[in-house]
């Protein structure tokens, strides 16, 4: 079956079409050759178009997109217009289900589920607590069904659902309990898709089967979270109620103690949801060193021009990922891993090596060589960058979130209704 992703992010939409081949259970699901991927980014201002296959950008376009609406619209202008890896025309007729990333599905959606007007409604519903996902998310899901209409089935595969196994423990806030009932306030953990994929990523690469495995995920880019993962089962995250707890991010500013809302609110004389927007959009890196949240950015300044605010703003993004690895590391009783994504994680080996140094308490030993060698990956392609006699091994994996959701998507429709 031929399958579109579409992974709308809050200012970037990431698309895929491939052939997910069916086996004999729910679970035998092969992945074809991807047949074409792309991105647009810099939504809401200019946007940058590219489409490529095989690891190749074919085509490369920019033009002002004020939302995703729009954004979606371009996409699909060009794939009518595209062939696939092996110069075939690709025709928007031959795709036969379509599987969107929803940032936040709350206690409600434990598994993919089937897109239909209660759906959208209910993830719609859930928008308060994603105010800046959940919408985008529903305009990649209206628009794909309004382009290639009601008959093609649709999927949604929840960001929040692989965290849904982690134990009432990890979850709950020490609120009092009756009135974080009625507020539906919990640990609910983002990221999910990308933390699931690194797991089977891992997995594959090792040839061990998930539930035999204890490892520990990094998903670090704009947005950062760290997952300890049991036998293929998320049993704790950073990310809590909202993206914003955890790790110190690209604009957020991860842990803070909650007394410091209302404090500011009243120093600045500013309502209490200034403080967060500032919490979401001006802290984390781009706060700290009062420049970028470009992490590229932050250590050519640390390194070349000495600036110490980037030096700093280093210093703490490193430091919260290792006390977080450290924390996760006595939850599972030790790992057999360590394994980094995203952004940060898979492009930046000075990154990996500041948080992975002083760590030789627990076995890992860091391959130096290996760490800087670890750059350009392909979605899914893995390297080990610790050394061979290490007893933690620390692994970089390219996330493949689209992947994830194409066999997720199989995985719904062929599943008993």
């Amino acid at each position: 079956m031929r399958v579109l992703v579409i992974n709308s992010g809050s200012s970037s939409i990431k698309f895929q079409i491939a052939d997910v081949c069916e086996g004999e259970s729910n679970q035998d699901l092969t992945l074809g050759p991807i047949l074409l991927r792309g991105s647009v980014k810099g939504i809401g201002a200019t946007g940058t178009l590219t489409l490529g296959a095989g690891g190749t950008v074919r085509k490369t376009l920019t033009q002002p997109v004020s939302n995703h609406s729009m954004a979606l619209q371009w996409i699909f202008e060009h794939l009518k217009q595209c062939e696939d890896e092996r110069g075939n025309a690709l025709s928007l007729s031959d795709v036969k289900a379509v599987g969107h990333r929803v940032v936040h599905g709350g206690d409600r959606f434990a598994q993919p589920v089937v897109i239909d007007d209660a759906v959208e409604a209910e993830i719609d519903a859930l928008s308060e607590l994603a105010p800046l996902h959940n919408p985008v998310c529903l305009e990649g899901i209206r628009g794909a069904r309004s382009i290639l209409g009601a008959h093609v089935p649709m999927v949604a595969v929840f960001d929040t659902a692989f965290h849904q196994t982690m134990p009432v423990k990890a979850k709950t806030y020490a609120l009092p309990l009756a009135l974080a009932s009625r507020h539906h306030i919990s640990r609910y953990g983002f990221h999910g898709i990308a933390h699931a994929s690194l797991a089977d990523g891992y997995a594959a690469f090792v040839g061990k089967p998930l539930s035999e495995t204890r490892i520990i995920t990094l998903q670090l880019g704009n947005g950062c979270s760290v997952t300890a993962i049991a036998g293929g089962k998320s049993v704790d995250t950073s990310m809590g109620f909202t993206p914003l707890e955890g790790l110190v991010m690209g604009t957020r500013s991860g842990d803070v103690d909650p007394s410091i809302v209302s404090y500011l609110s009243e120093r600045e004389q500013v309502e209490a949801s200034e403080v967060e927007r500032l919490l979401n959009e001006q802290s984390g890196l781009l706060g700290m060193s009062g420049k970028t949240h470009d992490m590229r950015e932050l250590l050519h300044a640390a390194i070349q021009e000495h600036d110490e605010q980037a030096q700093l703003a280093i210093d703490v993004f490193c430091y919260r990922a290792k006390k977080y690895i450290g924390a996760y590391l006595a939850v599972l009783g030790g790992a057999d891993a360590i394994i980094f994504g995203g952004g940060i994680g898979e492009g930046s080996p000075d990154i990996r090596e500041r948080i992975c140094e002083g760590m030789g308490w627990c076995g890992l030993q860091m391959d130096p060589e290996r760490n800087h060698a670890a750059v350009g990956l392909q979605p899914g392609c893995v390297a080990k960058i610790s050394t061979e006699h290490s007893s933690l091994n620390v692994y970089v994996i390219a996330t493949d979130e689209e992947t994830w959701i194409a066999q997720e998507t199989m995985r719904c429709l062929r599943a008993p209704r």
